[in-house]
């Protein structure tokens, strides 16, 4: 497994991380047993990013990693570095009521953290969203006196503008950016990419497939179950999803024409990005199986030169995307789109 320092402040990593959202939330039902073992064949594959969410099904996610890394192996447990969202408010009946980064908030989020993981530290604690009312100083400061009482290792963000981010690493080291970036979401090149790069943060990428619209294994006419949230996903609707489907389709071509598969082409991608943008970039890849896992590291074989790179700009060009990548009620709390 090849390894890269998260920024200039950050922890090393594999190269590609294991983002577990999905099986516990928000993509429908999931297998638990088979949720598991896939943590474990990553962890034993040399992955050790594992990225989570306390309200990934409010604490559940945490406590099924938190059951994973109890039963693995010791060795490989000890070189697992799990990097955790809070901050975003649930009901229970599933809704979500806002942000809050109140300093007071940000340690009792973590508290309850680090009881349903089982650990001692949390190694990169970030908010998911910054909260509109709270100054990110703030809410980056009250992080700082977590690290300072080893009880987090490094500060992360998540989903913030170019300014967010100078203006929180002038308060504490910030190991990382999360970020959705992918080969149809690219906002971030513009700005917020060159500027990660400039003050040595690191970028962890979500969304690398798209929430799986550009795998290759989705299927036109597929029907989503009522609780999978990409049904409510203006990519995934209509006549959005049809044209984004023909960009994987031109997609296919190349991939196809290297031997290789849609989902490793796309994640190869995003591998590559990072020593032409100059910053260090880590994909996580949500696979919630063991065969897509398989899939997904296969993408670390694949080598994309300038011929590959050009062709791939042809089949799926910077604004060619249908649709925006959140619904507009979510699209309203991220810093990075405005």
């Amino acid at each position: 497994m090849r390894t890269l320092k998260l920024g200039t402040t950050g922890p090393t990593t594999s190269a590609l991380g294991l983002g577990c959202m999905g099986m516990s939330a928000l993509y429908g039902e999931a297998d638990r047993t088979e949720s598991i073992a896939t943590i474990h064949a990553a962890l034993e594959a040399g992955v050790t990013l594992l990225d989570t969410g306390d309200f990934y099904a409010m604490g559940h996610n945490e406590l099924l990693i938190g059951e994973a890394l109890r039963t693995a192996p010791a060795a490989h447990r000890e070189q697992a570095l799990t990097s955790v969202k809070f901050g975003a408010l649930r009901d229970p009946d599933g809704g979500w009521s806002g942000y809050d980064g109140r300093p007071a908030a940000v340690k009792n989020f973590a508290a309850y953290s680090l009881q349903r993981l089982g650990v001692d530290h949390i190694d990169v604690y970030r908010i998911a969203r910054l909260d509109p009312d709270v100054p990110v100083e703030e809410t980056v400061g009250a992080i700082a006196e977590l690290v300072e009482k080893g009880h987090v290792r490094h500060i992360g963000l998540s989903e913030v503008s170019a300014e967010s981010l100078r203006r929180a690493a002038a308060v504490a080291p910030i190991s990382d950016l999360q970020i959705e970036y992918s080969l149809i979401s690219r906002g971030i090149e513009a700005e917020i990419l060159p500027t990660a790069a400039e003050l040595g943060i690191g970028v962890t990428a979500y969304g690398v497939l798209s929430r799986g619209l550009i795998s290759g294994h989705f299927e036109r006419d597929r029907q989503l179950a009522a609780n999978d949230f990409r049904g409510m996903s203006p990519r995934f609707q209509g006549d959005n999803l049809q044209r984004n489907l023909d960009l994987v389709d031109a997609l296919r071509k190349i991939a196809e024409s290297k031997g290789v598969s849609v989902a490793q082409t796309a994640i190869a991608w995003v591998l590559a990005q990072g020593p032409r943008s100059g910053a260090s970039i880590v994909p996580l890849v949500g696979a919630r199986r063991r065969d897509r896992l398989t899939e997904a590291l296969g993408a670390l074989d694949v080598t994309l030169d300038d011929a590959d790179l050009a062709a791939i700009e042809r089949a799926v060009p910077t604004d060619a995307v249908a649709g925006a990548r959140y619904p507009e009620s979510q699209m309203a709390h991220l810093d990075s789109e405005h």
